[in-house]
């Protein structure tokens, strides 16, 4: 059975980085399939556990030049006796898939781990060392905040780096600058000035593009480490050269060591911003998972005790009271309150919960204390699933990246191969060998197969980021692409369209009973009733009256409606069957009877004694925003269909209160997916949406599905895309997002494309100074990063 791992990777600078080491990955035996991902600095792979593991992964990487982040765990270890417990401990957690490295001491009682965190937990460390007679808890940090640090620590580093390579590159640039305007340059000029200020930069700050490079030269390989490398240490070496071979008097017209400090410092810099940059793309994820309670109260041996939230199990009863987030998922067994959900669904306003409704964890309790019974804990948790379902969507690839996947893998190669004939040409047919050097360094270093790299990953990063913000989960940058093509969107109207209830939506006497009146004897009869439209009438009742009494007797008549005593009273309510059946007259009312069945709605009649009191209508309506969803889906130039299983009138009914067109009226669940079929071969891209279960042969079929559900009725699995709020608006907002998303993956590409285009001619026409040159290539990225965040600022349609 193939199984999946993600590895982190540290070292990649470039597009071609990825492509190496997702072809290394792809040769070694057993590995089904790899997706390395530039962005998010990732590796994705599917593979037979039999034939490679992840030590093997590791290694091959490792031997490409590249690093795998290793997690770090330290356990506090309970129980030990003697060494040979710690013996013991550490072959058991060395044996585990997953962990690399465990060692365990036994004068501290702790065990340090390496591990893979996609691959194995540190609660299920503990679990393995329990299993064996022991006990552990974890002795760290939260995973955030480690993940910020380290981040931080690379910037600090970065940034003292670019600080010292800027104090030593000054003055050379000064210098440059003081010759341009024909001013004096005094010692700034002289060579041994500028050999003093330049070797530091190119061998010490430069050292990392060194490293990079010489990885890749075992490799047989190139990336923009090699370029950095070929670029500067040809502009350094050749201003060396005509140190020594040019008399004093002419060689500072021959020394371009500012060229490759000023490259190298502004590369630095590049890197050190668009550290910073990628930082801010997975602010989505960071969100997320600071949402999550750090303890919880539960009841354990009849006390109140807090816990942390890794503690807690299933069935725990967990107490919480107002203003508190509410610890895991479970459900309310004492009390109730209305919980702040928007965190999770992306809805505003506040949801009443009672006994036996869902809670879930992360939300916020707003005003009263309840008791709940955990259900879901850990990575079983909605908001667990969340945050990984967006992991795994930000380190996928959306299909157009492939342009520039194929263009980045040739790229360097190009790059050096347009830079040697450059140098020849100037030297061999235009007789200057000075410029031939400049240019070829200037075409090394102009050109960027980050940005290309960057361009896609960077957005579908933050799109999806955002889409979670706004309780919209799509699976992958493909969904998002897909998103962008649709033109026909169906939607089932049970539970999509309407509010997949019914409710009571009239009430209307005929005698001399008030309204009210009316509501309360049918709410007294149907008190008993099992039938959601009994249901219904109850409910409705109970605005107004929160206790009805009993009837005397109560009977169901089945396909007719029911009989009640109340009062001493007979009453019966049902169709037009039951009046028929019992000779009520309803030829007076007929007329009110026709126009609310004309409406879609179920009507109920209401008698006594032979005469028609009243009549209650009941219909499943449509969700408050469900019309304005419709019309603005309309507006992006999308066909909007109705599907449902309901006869022609209700579905034409419903379908005019919220201004669709198209309905597919009496369709079985079964029947849904041929109706797709049928629209597809009109040439429609059809997304479907449904409540991600009932629809699922539709959803598959479809080339796009979207299931809406509320909170813990996510159908993860069954969609492309998952809303989780109940809202149409969503479907909206989903629709817009990837439009967004996907313009300006496009605009990155664009200008990705353009820059190296234009860029590369001018520097091989000897027209760019290869200090400039150098900086547009260190902010071509950087550029690409930033235009990815402004999807940040992105609205969503509620």
């Amino acid at each position: 059975m193939p199984e999946k791992a993600t590895l982190k990777i540290t070292g990649m600078t470039c597009a071609s980085c990825a492509a190496r080491i997702e072809k290394g990955l792809k040769n070694l035996e057993g590995i089904d399939e790899a997706n390395v991902n530039l962005a998010v600095e990732k590796a994705t792979v599917v593979y037979d556990p039999e034939k490679v593991d992840i030590d093997d992964m590791t290694k091959k990487i490792e031997d490409l030049g590249y690093g795998v982040v290793r997690d770090k765990a330290d356990l506090v270890l309970i129980g030990m006796s003697c060494a040979s417990c710690a013996t013991k401990i550490e072959k058991t957690l060395n044996k585990l898939p997953g962990v690399y490295k465990a060692s365990v001491n036994f004068a501290t009682e702790e065990a340090s781990v390496e591990y893979n965190s996609d691959a194995i937990s540190v609660e299920q460390m503990a679990k393995a060392i329990r299993d064996i007679g022991y006990d552990a808890k974890e002795k760290k940090d939260n995973a955030l905040d480690y993940e910020k640090n380290e981040r931080e620590a690379e910037i600090k580093k970065t940034k003292a780096l670019v600080i010292v390579s800027s104090i030593l590159t000054f003055p050379l640039l000064l210098a440059m600058v003081l010759k341009v305007f024909k001013l004096p340059t005094g010692i700034l000029e002289a060579p041994w000035f500028q050999i003093l200020l330049a070797t530091p930069v190119q061998f010490i700050i430069g050292y990392r593009y060194y490293k990079g490079a010489w990885h890749n030269l075992k490799n047989m390989s190139a990336n923009m480490d090699t370029l950095v490398a070929l670029g500067t240490s040809a502009a350094y070496f050749y201003s060396l050269y005509n140190v020594f071979t040019k008399p004093m008097s002419e060689v500072h017209n021959y020394l371009y060591f500012e060229a490759s400090a000023v490259v190298i410092t502004l590369i630095t810099l590049g890197k050190m911003l668009e550290a910073i940059a990628k930082g801010k793309t997975s602010e989505a994820i960071k969100k997320l998972m600071g949402l999550q309670a750090k303890t919880a109260r539960v009841i354990r041996n009849g006390e109140e005790i807090d816990i942390p939230i890794e503690e807690v199990k299933v069935g725990d009863i967990v107490v919480v009271r107002p203003g508190e987030k509410i610890p895991v998922d479970g459900i309310i067994v004492d009390g109730s309150s209305t919980i702040d959900e928007s965190m999770i669904t992306g809805e505003s306003i506040p949801v009443d919960k009672n006994v036996n409704d869902e809670v879930i964890g992360a939300t916020i309790n707003k005003t009263g204390t309840f008791k709940f019974k955990a259900t879901k804990v850990g990575k079983d948790m909605v908001l667990s699933q969340i945050i990984k379902m967006v992991e795994d969507a930000q380190g996928s690839k959306a299909p157009i990246q492939e342009i520039a996947d194929k263009v980045s893998g040739v790229f360097v190669p190009v790059v050096i191969g347009i830079a040697i004939v450059t140098f020849l040409i100037w030297y061999l047919v235009l007789g200057n060998l000075n410029e031939g050097v400049i240019s070829a360094v200037s075409v090394l270093v102009i050109a960027c197969p980050c940005a290309l790299g960057l361009a896609t990953p960077t957005s579908v990063m933050v799109g999806t980021g955002k889409g979670a913000e706004n309780g919209i989960l799509i699976k992958g940058g493909e969904y998002l692409q897909k998103a962008k093509k649709i033109n026909a969107i169906v939607l089932d109207k049970t539970g999509t369209i309407t509010k997949g209830e019914p409710v009571v939506t009239d009430v209307i006497s005929f005698s001399q009973l008030k309204e009210d009146d009316l509501l309360y004897i049918a709410g007294i009869a149907e008190k008993n009733s099992e039938h959601p439209l009994g249901k219904a009438i109850v409910n409705k009742s109970k605005e107004n009256c929160e206790k009805l009494p009993d009837p005397s007797k109560f009977e169901t008549i089945p396909g007719y409606g029911i009989c009640a005593i109340i009062n001493e009273k007979e009453y019966y309510i049902g169709n037009r069957r039951l009046m028929d059946r019992e000779n009520v007259d309803t030829s007076d009312i007929s007329f009110s009877l026709e126009k609310l069945e004309n409406e879609g709605k179920t009507v109920m009649i209401l008698s006594s004694e032979g005469k028609a009191l009243g009549v209650i209508a009941v219909a499943d309506v449509p969700k408050e925003d469900s019309a304005k969803a419709i019309q603005e889906l309309k507006a992006l130039n999308i066909d909007v269909y109705m599907i449902t299983g309901d006869n022609e009138r209700t579905a034409e009914a419903i379908a005019k209160q919220v201004g669709i067109d198209h309905v597919l009226a009496e369709v079985l669940p079964e029947k849904k997916a041929e109706e797709v079929i049928k629209l597809q071969k009109q040439g429609k891209i059809v997304a479907m949406v449904g409540d991600g279960i009932n629809d699922a042969p539709a959803l598959a079929q479809s080339d796009l599905g979207i299931a809406i559900g509320t909170g813990t009725d996510v159908a993860i699995e069954t969609s492309d895309i998952t809303l989780i709020s109940g809202s149409l608006m969503s479907l909206v907002t989903a629709i817009k997002l990837s439009r967004a998303t996907m313009r300006n993956i496009y605009q990155n590409l664009f200008w990705a494309f353009i820059y190296n285009t234009i860029g590369i001619p001018f520097a091989a026409a000897g027209l760019l100074n290869p200090a400039i040159a150098g900086g547009a290539m260190a902010f071509s990225s950087v550029s690409v990063v930033s235009n990815a965040l402004r999807l940040r600022r992105f609205r969503s349609a509620n």
